[in-house]
């Protein structure tokens, strides 16, 4: 079942000879529970894309449909609220509220769209990720890695159709990479969850499913690289 469709998606800064390309002519797809990987320099435009495909950043030209659904023929506020209900985000910085306990940053986003939250959702995901006996602790009582599984239960909590996850193990070590980059995996296949990522680390590429690269604003599908 095809959850995402990028096409012909171009983004252009500046005009005449100060114009740049980041994003030229760029199209793919994503069946749902695929997890994917966009890797390239700093500079390459992956940046771009993720923010154009989570309706942070408006394209020059070209669609970016959700199950259907057109992300730019909406208007702003009705995308703002599809964003919210349909995309998570995991940062690098993970971006956790600091008064808000694991399991409160967790279920921020169902309370920000009035819904109430189903206890037995909340604490599959805390076991998943390995925080129930961490669920009432404050971001500043938990190390980096912890903080991102923190993040990624809060993307996870609202079952969007994709996850954008921007450098999600930039700010950690190698294990703990290693570590954030197994949860990833898992939450694909536990939930069949659609994750589009970005990475710098070919290292990190081993399991998943499909790697995009982007070189100059351009894209090439380098196929599945999942052992």
């Amino acid at each position: 079942m095809e959850i995402l469709k990028v096409e012909k998606l171009c983004k252009t800064y500046g005009t005449k000879e100060a114009q740049v390309k980041a994003l030229n002519d760029v199209s793919f797809t994503m069946d749902k529970g695929e997890l994917a990987a966009v890797v390239g320099e700093s500079g390459s435009g992956k940046s771009t894309l993720l923010n154009c495909i989570g309706g942070l950043d408006t394209p020059t030209s070209g669609r970016i449909l959700l199950e259907g659904r057109e992300l730019f023929r909406m208007q702003e506020e009705e995308r703002t609220i599809f964003r919210r209900r349909n995309i998570g985000f995991i940062f690098q910085s993970f971006q956790l509220i600091p008064e808000l306990t694991v399991e409160q940053n967790i279920i921020f986003p169902l309370l920000l769209d009035y819904q109430k939250p189903d206890p037995y959702a909340v604490k599959e995901i805390l076991q998943v990720l390995g925080l129930s006996e961490r669920r009432s602790h404050l971001p500043s009582q938990l190390s980096g890695g912890q903080q991102q599984r923190t993040a990624i239960g809060r993307a996870l909590i609202t079952r969007p159709l994709l996850i954008l996850a921007d450098e999600p193990t930039g700010n950690l070590d190698s294990k703990n990479s290693r570590d954030v980059m197994d949860l990833l995996i898992k939450a694909s296949r536990h939930y069949q969850q659609t994750i589009l990522m970005i990475t710098h680390n070919m290292n990190l590429t081993s399991g998943v499913d499909r790697v995009l690269r982007v070189t100059d604003g351009m894209l090439a599908d380098l196929g599945g690289l999942r052992e």
